[in-house]
């Protein structure tokens, strides 16, 4: 899932592997309650909630001055709350023409309404961060208790100044992952019951049974997630994050690497060795981070991949933009590859 290859094992595996979610968690009002268990959207008075570490955020009133990692911001935007700055790959600059635009992660979030504290791993501006006056600090999480996108070497400084939460980005399966969105979102004042939100959801429940039903008309479709840098090409294992987890569950035909590293996220592979896995649709990484398949060309091993020559390469959205708006396009895509997908591998 992760991204910068050359930081260290822990992190090319984190930023490599997504390249390699079971509802019904109760909502309980102000005060606590069990595992899992959130704040019922309050507008006023104390607030709390238990995020994924099992540890309680608590606030004298509803946070308003939030700052989240992007694709945390960009999934609660789509619940219906704001953030003040973000954290993480937000925008992609054009030095030459000196423009910005959004980065896949930013979803439809207004880059320009945000304060942007980093926008590349390792980058958190502390000062700036603790000039919005934060309530609290969301983030993911994909390994435990690992704040995504926060800085070990300024972690200590940024959470002496706001709660933290932290929500599960792997190990779980796509709608449990989002179910714990939406009682966030709530926690945090959004109208979950909405028409929007509903029907989004309804959506993705339309959208998850027709991938079930083309994985199980075609289950000879062999996929394979992959993520490129310019030196090693990455086969992502299905087994640990959260929408491969549940494509799996849907009846999805993955290939599994066989020499995982430590994290268990992926096997990396040199160009030379590309064609070590079969397949017949290959995902590909969509961060700005990984290389793109037309950056690919100059790769003759990569051109001669059974599932490249025939058209066969899909993008792999790696940090999902977890509300239903945005996981659902996800599912429809890979059910419109496997339907359309020939045997070639």
């Amino acid at each position: 899932m992760p991204d910068t290859r050359a930081i260290s094992l822990t992190r090319r595996g984190l930023l490599a592997a997504g390249g390699a979610l079971g509802i019904g968690a109760a909502l309980t009002a102000c005060g606590g309650g069990k595992d899992g268990e959130a704040t019922a959207g309050a507008t006023s008075g104390p607030w709390q909630f238990k995020d994924d570490r099992g540890q309680v955020a608590k606030t004298e009133a509803t946070p308003k001055n939030i700052v989240a990692f992007t694709g945390m911001a960009a999934a609660l935007h789509d619940f219906g709350v704001e953030v003040k700055g973000v954290f993480g790959p937000t925008y992609v600059e054009d030095k030459a023409k000196g423009t910005r635009t959004p980065d896949v992660q930013a979803g439809d979030l207004d880059i320009d309404k945000v304060t942007v504290l980093g926008n590349v791993w390792g980058e958190f501006n502390v000062e700036q961060y603790a000039a919005l006056a934060p309530d609290v600090l969301i983030t993911d999480m994909w390994e435990k208790d690992a704040l995504w996108y926060v800085p070990d070497e300024s972690k200590d400084k940024i959470l002496k100044l706001a709660p933290s939460v932290a929500l599960s980005a792997a190990d779980q399966s796509m709608p449990k992952v989002l179910q714990r969105h939406v009682e966030l979102a709530e926690s945090l004042g959004a109208d979950v019951g909405s028409k929007k939100v509903t029907d989004a959801k309804a959506a993705f429940e339309k959208a998850a049974a027709r991938l079930r039903a083309a994985a199980r008309a075609k289950p000879e479709i062999k996929v394979l997630v992959g993520s490129a840098s310019a030196d090693l090409f990455y086969v992502s294992s299905p087994a640990r994050p959260t929408d491969t987890l549940y494509f799996k569950e849907l009846g999805v035909n993955f290939v599994t690497p066989g020499k995982l590293d430590t994290g268990g996220w992926f096997e990396g592979l040199s160009w030379e060795n590309v064609d070590r896995y079969q397949a017949d649709v290959i995902m590909m990484d969509n961060r700005a981070s990984a290389l793109q398949p037309d950056a690919l060309a100059s790769k003759p091993t990569w051109a001669q991949l059974p599932a490249v020559k025939a058209g066969q390469v899909v993008p792999r959205v790696t940090e999902p933009v977890y509300s239903y708006e945005k996981c659902t396009p996800i599912l429809d895509d890979l059910a419109e590859a496997i339907e359309n997908a020939k045997k070639v591998a």
